[in-house]
């Protein structure tokens, strides 16, 4: 095998034999592993399959001893084995035995053995078994030599779902999906839907795994590549979405990722090891899955999903099997359920038949959440199990608002929802006749109302939404959706359309914040370093400071485009002021480089930072004679206060932001603001929600930015609220040992008639 291609060719053509032999599953696994140890000059080849009671067991070895079979047992993560089962990824050591994951099972006669090479076995992106070679000899593995085990492995697990060896449970009634369920999952996107379940389209499987003619498998798999994306061109092309907007530059990049040669290089490598086009396309999406499955950053892990759609497009093309008419086959009233999906996939559903989205899995900015956003499809996501009690037909209500589902309602609950629907549009047209009042509370205390915003596409809403201005820019996500490094032109041409659409009105952009969950696809940024912790890591201004040609070349581009007009820029992540004073020199020696050539600079610059880092609170009396403005980035402040994963579902809701600690935290950061004369504002998602808006003005802040369809409501709220009551109420509030007030602000904001 090593050197040469034709070894794992020789070896799946023994094992399709032995696939064919009409004998037991135990057998077949038996002569495979002893297949394999030949075929790699291995001592050792061993499968481990997750049993019922998902652990880890021996169900076929050469070279280890035939009585640990069945009796040795590992868990997930334990041992070298479940280190393997439990990341998805392949393991590849010279000495196995000094790894300190290394567990030692003495039935198994492996203590002679020091190298290991180890791959998990995954069919439909899941890990259900592992598949090791060891030798006596410390060795490492040739990458050739790792590609051609995890290719075996794909077959492998066909062969062992195919033998039932994984996946078999009993059959028993289900009278769960006969009941009503009530799922609480996450709003993606806002809108109230009653209707009935549409199951979504399931994946196509695959049959043939290993080629006859591997010359015809490359040129049906190239010439299935080209009908793709011609197919995506297509769709671009329909009157739907050919107009600007987020959804259709997500579906832009959609394409991007059909056309990268990457994905298709890789895919063809894999059918010159042996696989046909069809389990090409399988083998490297089941490694792309495992990949970006363990992804740290979460918008990585959102590509998943649409490189899923991509594998599932490019099946259909392989195999001949044409999606269902899904259009003709929708009730007026479809809700479509499933575990994810890619953008694509959601516009081969008639629009003006659908309803609602349920997902299982997925998340708010993943590209399927934009384009339902952009059609006004209310989604749920993170609906858990939604799938083991939902049929075809059910009757359905999605409240996108606050992310709940409820399956085969009470009349009740379907009454209760009509007139919820009824309600919310007519609140919407009561936010577009106060779109251009002004925010002042009842007793003349006005609120300055601005949008957060990332691309281009989002810059009409300044205008459609009534606010005064772009409370924050964030300039990474063009970075985020491009497939390479933005130019300076790029930046500059972005930059001169906000200050455009801006006019006189200001517009705050944020320098570069990525790393931690925002990390770019083509910068390898944290290859040397393995963070535990990347939230807490190297991020931000850490990486702009470490790297300031990337922070200079962002700086230049925001200086040429606000030539001759006002700009103002803020940096992410500060944790103390002598980062903000490298940063801030950085920018002053490019408006250096633009006097020594002679170039007109902004008409006025003011220079900020972002308040996210608790330490920094308690530097303010420094910081705020250096600095023209604050903002408070509430997300990161407060699972830095907590010290609470925002992103983790077992911890994100422990602590209320209601709470005496985060109100008298940010009581203590408005007071110092205001002693010092600096402008506040607070621009994380706390600003978007009626209650948590009405507690800020009532603790102080004068200014608040966020997403463009909060700015009605809390408009409203505003409109409807006393503050010089509102402060004197929460002055009791602050010193409670109560972990929210959030029912105090509720009653205060019933017995006022503030509209929250």
């Amino acid at each position: 095998m090593p050197g040469s291609v034709g070894g794992p060719r020789i070896l799946l053509r023994r094992l399709r034999e032995v696939m064919a032999e009409p004998e037991s599953a135990q057998k077949r696994l038996d002569k495979i592993v002893v297949l394999i140890a030949a075929n790699m000059v291995a001592e050792v080849c061993s499968v481990y399959l997750v049993n019922g009671a998902r652990e880890l067991e021996l169900f076929a070895t050469e070279g280890l001893k035939p009585s640990a079979v069945h009796a040795t047992r590992l868990r997930v993560g334990e041992g070298l084995v479940g280190d393997i089962a439990a990341h998805a990824r392949p393991l590849n050591l010279a000495d196995a035995q000094s790894h300190p994951g290394f567990a030692y099972r003495p039935e198994t006669g492996e203590e002679i053995y020091k190298s290991l090479m180890g791959v998990p076995v995954l069919r439909s992106g899941k890990v259900v078994g592992v598949l090791v070679v060891q030798n006596r000899t410390k060795r490492h593995y040739t990458e050739e030599e790792v590609e051609a085990l995890q290719t075996v492995a794909m077959v492998l697990a066909e062969v062992v779902a195919a033998a039932d060896l994984i996946g078999a449970e009993p059959d028993e009634p289900d009278l769960t999906r006969q009941r009503p369920f009530h799922i609480a999952g996450s709003s993606f996107a806002e809108g109230i839907a009653l209707g009935h379940a549409v199951l979504h389209e399931p994946r196509v499987h695959v049959t043939k795994l290993i080629a006859e003619d591997t010359e015809l498998e490359l040129k049906r798999l190239e010439q299935a590549v080209y009908a793709l994306r011609g197919s995506i061109d297509d769709m671009l092309e329909t009157e739907d979405l050919s107009h600007a907007g987020e959804h259709r530059e997500v579906l832009q990049a959609y394409r991007m990722f059909a056309n990268d040669r990457g994905w298709l290089q890789r895919m063809l490598e894999a059918v010159k090891t042996g696989l046909t086009a069809e389990a090409a396309v399988e083998r490297v999406q089941n490694d792309t899955r495992a990949r970006l499955q363990r992804a740290a950053d979460p918008y990585i892990r959102d590509r998943l999903h649409d490189f899923d759609d991509l594998a599932n497009r490019l099946l259909r093309q392989l195999t001949g099997v044409t999606l269902a008419s899904l259009s003709a086959n929708l009730p007026n009233d479809a809700i479509i359920i499933a575990r994810n999906m890619g953008p694509a996939e959601l516009l081969d559903y008639d629009k003006d038949r659908l309803r609602g989205l349920v997902l299982e899995e997925g998340a708010p900015n993943a590209h399927v959440s934009i384009v339902a956003r952009a059609f006004g499809i209310a989604t749920v996501g993170r609906a858990e199990d939604i799938l083991e009690h939902v049929e075809p037909g059910d009757a359905i209500i999605v409240d996108g608002d606050t992310g709940e589902v409820y399956l085969r309602p009470s009349q009740e609950i379907i009454s209760s929802y009509s007139e919820k629907a009824r309600f919310r549009a007519r609140k919407q047209e009561q936010y577009k006749e106060i779109r251009d009042e002004p925010a002042v509370t009842l007793d003349g205390t006005k609120i300055d109302l601005y949008v957060n915003a990332g691309l281009q596409v989002d810059l009409p809403h300044l205008e459609e939404s009534g606010a005064e201005g772009i409370g924050l820019f964030r300039t990474e996500l063009q970075f985020m959706i491009a497939s390479t490094l933005p130019s300076l032109r790029d930046q500059i041409d972005l930059y001169r359309a906000v200050l455009d659409a801006a006019g006189d009105r200001p517009a705050v952009f944020r320098t570069l914040d990525i790393g931690g969950d925002k990390m770019l696809p083509y910068m390898n940024l944290a290859a040397s370093i393995k963070e535990e912790n990347p939230a807490l890591g190297w991020r931000a201004i850490r990486i702009s400071l470490d790297r300031p040609a990337l922070l200079r070349h962002q700086v230049r581009a925001l200086l040429t485009a606000a030539a001759g007009r006002s700009l103002r820029i803020m940096f992410p992540m500060i944790a103390e002021v002598a980062e903000y004073k490298r940063a801030r020199a950085l920018v002053d020696k490019e408006i250096a480089r633009l006097d020594k050539f002679g170039k007109e600079k902004p008409a006025s610059l003011e220079i900020g930072t972002m308040l996210e880092v608790p330490s920094l609170a308690w530097q303010l009396d420094t910081l705020l004679p250096l600095v023209d403005f604050v903002s408070i980035g509430s997300n990161d402040l407060m699972q830095f206060l907590f010290a609470s994963d925002r992103g983790n579902p077992r911890v994100a809701t422990r602590y209320d932001l209601l709470s005496p600690a985060v109100l008298s935290f940010l009581r203590h950061i408005t007071a110092k603001c205001r002693e010092h004369e600096t402008p506040l504002t607070l621009c994380g998602e706390m600003s978007g929600k009626p209650l948590e808006a009405m507690a800020l003005v009532g603790l102080g802040l004068r200014r608040i930015s966020m997403s463009p369809a909060a700015i009605g409501p809390v408009k409203m709220m505003v409109r409807s609220l006393d503050v010089a009551r509102l402060e004197a109420f929460m002055e009791g509030l602050y010193g409670l040992p109560d972990r929210s007030v959030r029912a105090h602000l509720a009653r205060f904001a019933e017995d006022h008639g503030i509209s929250v």
